[in-house]
C-alpha cells in the first residue's frame, strides 16, 4: 500500500507550476470532488512531552481543551469526509487518548475516505487497538520518532518508553500478516539526534515500517527544545542521506527526505506550499476548516458560496505566487522511491 496518496504527493511535487494546481482544485470544488486533506485532533491533550513539541509550552497547553462529541463526529463527517481525500486523525496532539478511536476510522470508511492515517507517538498502542483500527479500515499508523536510541528517545519524547514503542513495531511486522497497511515513522531532527538516524535499521525491522520520512526541526512555540541551528550537520547531510537511501532501497522502503538542509528552509515557498492553505482543513472539538465557518449550522457547500471560495480559487489562476502571498508551510521533503 505504498502507492495510492504518495503518487498524488509525488505528482504535486512534480509539477511546479501554481497555477495549474489552483485551476485543478477550482474544478475539483466546482464538481464537488475530492481535494481536502482533513487534519482531525479528537481531543486537545497529550501522553507525552516531547522537547520539540509545543506541549511543553505551559502556556500554550493551558488553552488547550475538549474532547469532540459523538454528534459533533458525525456532523464533521457529513460536511467535509465526502470531500477529502485523506483523513489524517492526529495532528497536533494524541489521538489513541480518544476512547473510540474506532469509530472515527469507521466515519473516514463510511464515507469513502480514499485514505486514512493516524498520527501518534505509539506508546499506548497495543496490538488489540492496532488490530480494532485496522479492522476499521486504518489504511496507515503515522509513528513520530524523535531518536534511535534509548537515550536518545527517552530524553526527547519524556515520560515516553524505549521497550515499549520498540514492541510496537514488532506489533506492526505480525499485523502485517493479517492486513495491507502502511506503517510511516515520522522522524524529526536536529544537531543532537541527527547522526544516530544512521542505526535505524538497528533498531527497527525493514519489514515492520514501509516509509521513512525525515525532516528538520522547525519551531513550534516556545517548546523545551530550542537549538535549531543545522549549521553542524549541514556538511555531513548529504552522506547520511545517500546512506538511508540504499538502505530503504535494499528494505523497499519509500524515503521521503529533503534534497538539502539550510537554516532558511522552512521560509521558502514552493507550488505545493502555496495551495497548502486551500486543501488543508483542520478539524477539532470546536473548530472545523474556517474561524468563519459555523459548521453546527451550515453546510460546506453553503459556506463556501457565502465566502466565495470558487472565485477565491478562480482569481488564484492568475496571480503570481506573490500576489498570492506568504504561506506558512511548505513541503520540506521529496519522494524518493
Amino acid at each position: 500500500m505504498k502507492n495510492g496518496i504518495y503518487k498524488l504527493l509525488k505528482l504535486n511535487s512534480r509539477i511546479k507550476n501554481h497555477r495549474i494546481k489552483f485551476l485543478a482544485l477550482y474544478l475539483m470544488h466546482r464538481l464537488g470532488m475530492r481535494y481536502l486533506s482533513v487534519n482531525l485532533d479528537p481531543v486537545m491533550a497529550c501522553n507525552l512531552r516531547c522537547r520539540m513539541c509545543y506541549f511543553t509550552d505551559e502556556n500554550y497547553v493551558k488553552k488547550l481543551k475538549g474532547v469532540l462529541k459523538e454528534k459533533d463526529a458525525q456532523r464533521m463527517a457529513n460536511l467535509v469526509f465526502k470531500r477529502a481525500l485523506k483523513l489524517q486523525i492526529g495532528c497536533g496532539t494524541e489521538p489513541t487518548l480518544y476512547k473510540d478511536l474506532p469509530h472515527l476510522v469507521a466515519l473516514g470508511k463510511q464515507y469513502g475516505v480514499p485514505y486514512i492515517s493516524l498520527t501518534t507517538n505509539a506508546n499506548l498502542l497495543t496490538e488489540a487497538s492496532v488490530r480494532d483500527l485496522l479492522k476499521a479500515g486504518l489504511h496507515e499508523f503515522t509513528i513520530s520518532l524523535h531518536g534511535v536510541s534509548k537515550a536518545s528517545y527517552e530524553h526527547f519524547m519524556q515520560k515516553g518508553n524505549f521497550e515499549k514503542f520498540v514492541e510496537v513495531f514488532e506489533i506492526f511486522k505480525k499485523c502485517k500478516q493479517d492486513f495491507d497497511f502502511n506503517v510511516r515513522i515520522n522522524y524529526t531532527f536536529n544537531k543532537d539526534n541527527f547522526y544516530e538516524l544512521g542505526h535505524i535499521f538497528d533498531t527497527f525491522s525493514g519489514d515492520s515500517f514501509d516509509i521513512l520520512q525525515i525532516r528538520p526541526i522547525k519551531k513550534l512555540g516556545e517548546t523545551d527544545y530550542q537549538n535549531f541551528d543545522l549549521t553542524e550537520i549541514v556538511p555531513h547531510y548529504t552522506k547520511l542521506l545517500d546512506q538511508l537511501k540504499q538502505q530503504c532501497k535494499t528494505h523497499e522502503i519509500l524515503l521521503m527526505a529533503p534534497a538539502k538542509i539550510d537554516n532558511q528552509m522552512s521560509e521558502v515557498q514552493t507550488s505545493a506550499g502555496l495551495i497548502h492553505d486551500y486543501t488543508f482543513c483542520y478539524a477539532s472539538p470546536d473548530f472545523l476548516f474556517n474561524k468563519e465557518f459555523d459548521w453546527k449550522r451550515e453546510d460546506f457547500t453553503t459556506f463556501t458560496q457565502r465566502i466565495g471560495w470558487s472565485n477565491t480559487l478562480f482569481r488564484n489562476i492568475f496571480k503570481s505566487a506573490e500576489e498570492i502571498g506568504s504561506v506558512s508551510y511548505k513541503l520540506n521533503y521529496e519522494l524518493r522511491f
